[in-house]
């Protein structure tokens, strides 16, 4: 029961983007279209997933042992960059399309602080291993369904015609990135 109130707890109520504000930077530059914020929220829910494992192994099996806890950054951004070539590989080879789509935005993955954001949270809450896969899995599914609601909204917006000039493009994204924060905030009081 504390592992799925933890599940629901990092998808909405800690939610990544809008509660922690991390990962700005992908969520608003990728999410125009929904096909598009799909792949690139599948992707970070690999990344953040696998690399939440892997430094939490790094950190429990090789920094704590040698006294190196100090070097927790430089190790957790090698794990992550690592990962990220390997899932860019992957899709250039298997999603092409989705691969040229992504554009610049897939190798920015290494350098999206939600990811190193996760593995941090996992490491300064001291989780056990199953607790941190859970926390970094809903975490990444909260950034995931962050993503699409984004890209569908932004959607729907490019057809509005009454729109002024002025907000069209980023700034109505940054006003309804705003609303949608605010929304999140009614789930506050779900878990404790």
């Amino acid at each position: 029961m504390k592992l799925f109130a933890l599940l629901i707890s990092s998808i909405f109520v800690n939610n990544i983007v809008f509660m922690r504000f991390l990962g700005c930077c992908p969520f608003l530059g990728v999410s125009s279209r929904v096909e598009t914020a799909k792949g690139m929220g599948l992707a970070v829910v690999f990344v953040i997933t696998m690399s939440s494992v892997m430094t939490w192994l790094a950190f429990e099996w090789l920094l704590v042992p040698l006294h190196l806890e100090y070097l927790y950054t430089l190790a957790f951004i090698l794990i992550i960059a690592a990962l990220v070539q390997f899932v860019e590989i992957v899709m250039k080879k298997m999603m092409p399309a989705l691969y040229k789509s992504l554009g610049i935005f897939l190798p920015l993955i290494t350098t999206n602080c939600a990811v190193l954001g996760v593995a941090v949270i996992n490491m300064n809450e001291r989780y056990d291993f199953i607790t941190a896969v859970v926390n970094a899995f809903g975490t990444a599914v909260g950034y995931l369904l962050a993503i699409v609601l984004m890209a569908g909204i932004r959607e729907k917006l490019e057809l509005c015609d009454t729109m002024p000039r002025c907000l069209r493009g980023l700034p109505i994204a940054l006003v309804t990135a705003g609303l949608m924060s605010i929304a999140f905030m009614g789930f506050s009081g779900l878990i404790k």
